[in-house]
């Protein structure tokens, strides 16, 4: 114990010690630098000036002027510097304070805890103008216009007893609205695979023939549920998100907004259903701009859904901008129509794989439709009924096990398996279709042949003729005969052309 605190009392000697020789060296540098060392400089002058001609005071002088002007512009190099520091800290700092001002504001916004501020008497000059109460340097534009628009609260969805449909009636009541208000005919099956196809993915892909109705069918359902979709135009030049999200010019410090992000903007204000269409989606390569989303949708946390606009925020930015980054609103679904024609790109696979594709390749025979009104529905209702669907109508055990068995014969076969993505759109898009009116059977038929037997043209159908037609008969004795007619009919049309 004793030799412990004699090390212990050496040490921290020794330590002090050195420590006060640091300091004490510290504080004699600067002494010297300032004091001491000049009054050297100057002895040594003193000494040396005595045995000086003019022409050795002349350089001398001019010397000293050129070394007195380098310590000047040292000194001042780093005053600017400081200075700087200085003033950077401070606005940092004021930037801290005014942004959460802005937060506490805006929570007081939001429970309406503002306290009310007297207006101007009759005649006095107004403090300040309307348009000057917008903070200075404002990049968003038309974002802030729609904060404004809703008056920074979420616009709830007032829903009454005729509108809460079932799914299957929600099915027919817009087929009927379309036909009798629009003159627009889908068929059942059409509709249904619609609405279950809202309810497997956050994007949906309506293909075919010129005319057939892609467009208008998220049109006109935009119109039955009192909120109409948002058409936006899909530009052959698109190469990334950016030109489909818009970006910040650092030119003009504005942000360039499109209509696709006020749209997406727009649906955090919202609680019901939200539509956007990229018409003609094709014209330009969807792995490309639509890469982020792609990627994003597939999380299962939508609190991850998130998509940055500007490297950081800034005060007057939206108030649903969070650290630079906008929130993907659940309620919001993104529908492309895509034509098949050589004026457009081919969708790749890992598009189709996240996406709900629906065929559109005729047109459906035209009826009278009833005189049924619009409807409001809220996202949360529909998704309760998407819900109510899966728990009810789950995919019977002798469909799952001839599903399984098909899967292990074309994996095995055709090197093509469904895959966990593809079982999972398969457990939610089969009860929802079931709700929607239609048979079971049908919607198992419609997501082999869109999801597994499509890609069988990227395989070397010449050399597989007996294995097609192997399938076909694997088909009737899984599912029976006269079942599975989409997914045989494609088949089949393989096999015409080998």
């Amino acid at each position: 114990m004793s030799k412990f605190s004699a090390w212990f009392v050496a040490f921290f000697t020794e330590f002090f010690t050195d420590l006060w020789h640091i300091i004490k060296g510290f504080f004699a540098g600067i002494y010297r630098l300032i004091i001491g060392n000049p009054m050297k400089y100057i002895n040594n002058l003193m000494v040396y000036s005595k045995e000086y001609t003019a022409v050795d005071w002349l350089l001398s002088l001019i010397f000293l002027v050129i070394f007195a002007l380098l310590i000047v512009l040292v000194c001042l190099v780093i005053y600017q510097q400081l200075k700087r520091y200085i003033r950077f800290t401070k606005i940092e700092q004021d930037k801290m304070v005014l942004l959460n001002q802005m937060n506490l504001l805006e929570r007081r916004i939001r429970e309406g805890n503002v306290p009310s501020v007297q207006t101007p008497k009759v005649g006095s000059t107004p403090i300040v103008k309307k348009d000057t109460q917008r903070v200075k340097g404002n990049r968003f534009t038309k974002l802030n216009l729609i904060d404004e628009k809703y008056k920074y609260t979420v616009l709830p969805t007032l829903m009454t007893e005729k509108d809460r449909l079932s799914l299957s009636e929600i099915v027919s009541h817009f087929r009927n609205y379309a036909a009798f208000h629009h003159k627009l005919y889908y068929s059942e099956k059409v509709a249904a695979i619609f609405i279950a196809g809202l309810a497997t993915s956050k994007i949906l892909i309506l293909e075919g023939i010129s005319g057939t109705g892609k467009t208008s069918l998220p049109y006109v359902f935009g119109k039955f549920i009192n909120n109409d979709a948002n058409i936006i135009s899909v530009q052959p030049s698109w190469r990334d998100r950016y030109e489909m999200m818009g970006y910040f010019n650092e030119f003009t410090k504005k942000f360039n907004e499109t209509e696709f992000l006020s749209s997406v903007y727009e649906a955090t204000y919202r609680t019901d259903v939200n539509l956007v269409v990229l018409d003609e989606m094709n014209l330009a390569r969807v792995e490309y701009y639509f890469a982020d989303f792609l990627s994003l949708l597939e999380l299962p946390n939508s609190d991850e859904w998130q998509l940055e606009i500007v490297a950081e925020q800034q005060i007057g930015d939206p108030v649903h901008l969070k650290e630079g980054k906008i929130r993907i609103p659940e309620n919001m679904w993104f529908i492309g129509t895509a034509n098949n024609d050589d004026s457009t790109f081919a969708i790749t696979d890992k598009v189709y794989d996240r996406a709900s594709s629906i065929s559109m390749n005729e047109k459906a025979v035209p009826f009278s439709g009833i005189d049924l009104p619009k409807i409001t529905i809220s996202y949360q209702y529909l998704k309760d009924l998407f819900d109510q669907a899966l728990s009810t109508y789950q995919i019977s055990k002798v469909h799952m096990d001839a599903i399984y068995k098909l899967d292990n014969h074309i994996s095995k076969v055709f090197q093509i398996t469904f895959g966990n993505r593809i079982m999972k759109q398969l457990e939610t898009f089969v009860p929802v279709y079931v709700a929607c009116g239609r048979e079971e059977i049908e919607a198992i038929d419609y997501i082999i042949a869109r999801k597994i037997i499509r890609k069988f043209e990227t395989l070397n159908l010449p050399f597989m003729k007996r294995e097609l037609e192997e399938l076909v008969s694997l088909f009737d004795s899984l599912f029976g005969k006269n079942k599975l007619i989409e997914s045989k009919t494609m088949i089949l049309k393989f096999i015409t052309q080998v």
